[in-house]
């Protein structure tokens, strides 16, 4: 199973093993299209370590549903039936989050965007979940719908071990700085530059 080797150890008290369990901030960004797809194969391993997964999707629409979607819930029906993996649950910013079942206008997705961030603050308080994708979760932050040194100043501050991903263009350098994995998705040949739409299986 391969390890890898750390550059440099620091000098932190820490033991091995401790280091290696910390949990994680995870950023990805870029102009290039995988980074939710990455942060969805992240799930997937969680799900194989049997950890409590929630997926918080701010911005796309709530009538897009997506394949990596349908597929995590149908592990959480796995986990639900069989008990193997771990569950997962799923939240759409645009369906106004399945808690309030708001389906608000585009002058409410500043609110709604909120709204998400003070569920996510309240599972973080309570060590909820093992992982947490925040999906495009840059946006919010980008348009002044949350404060950006709010969610890092509570990420750096989350108690146990939780892990976060987030996802989106254009993230924040105060939100780079905190995390522990940044990857920046650059496009070197995309089929749209040829004039070729997305396609099933590929793109959703």
């Amino acid at each position: 199973m391969p390890q890898g080797q750390p550059v440099s150890v620091p000098d932190d008290g820490l033991t091995t093993r401790q280091r290696r369990n910390r949990p994680l901030l995870i950023v990805h960004t870029g102009q290039m299209k995988g980074k939710s797809t990455a942060a969805f194969g992240l799930a997937l391993r969680g799900w194989n370590q049997g950890w409590s997964t929630a997926v918080f999707q701010f911005v796309k629409s709530a009538r897009w549903s997506v394949g990596e979607e349908n597929a995590l819930r149908a592990l959480d029906q796995v986990h639900a039936q069989t008990g193997q993996g771990g569950p997962v649950a799923w939240y759409k910013m645009g369906a106004g989050w399945s808690w309030s079942r708001t389906q608000g206008t585009e002058a409410d997705h500043a609110a709604q965007a909120a709204e998400g961030w003070a569920e996510i603050k309240r599972r973080l308080a309570a060590t909820a979940h093992d992982l947490y994708v925040l999906d495009e979760f840059t946006y919010p932050m980008k348009w002044g719908w949350v404060d950006v040194e709010e969610v890092v100043d509570t990420l750096r501050q989350r108690p146990g071990r939780q892990h976060v991903v987030i996802t989106g263009r254009d993230a924040d350098p105060r939100l780079v700085d905190a995390a522990d994995l940044v990857a920046e998705m650059t496009k070197i040949k995309h089929p749209m530059d040829a004039g070729q739409k997305g396609q099933r299986g590929i793109e959703w």
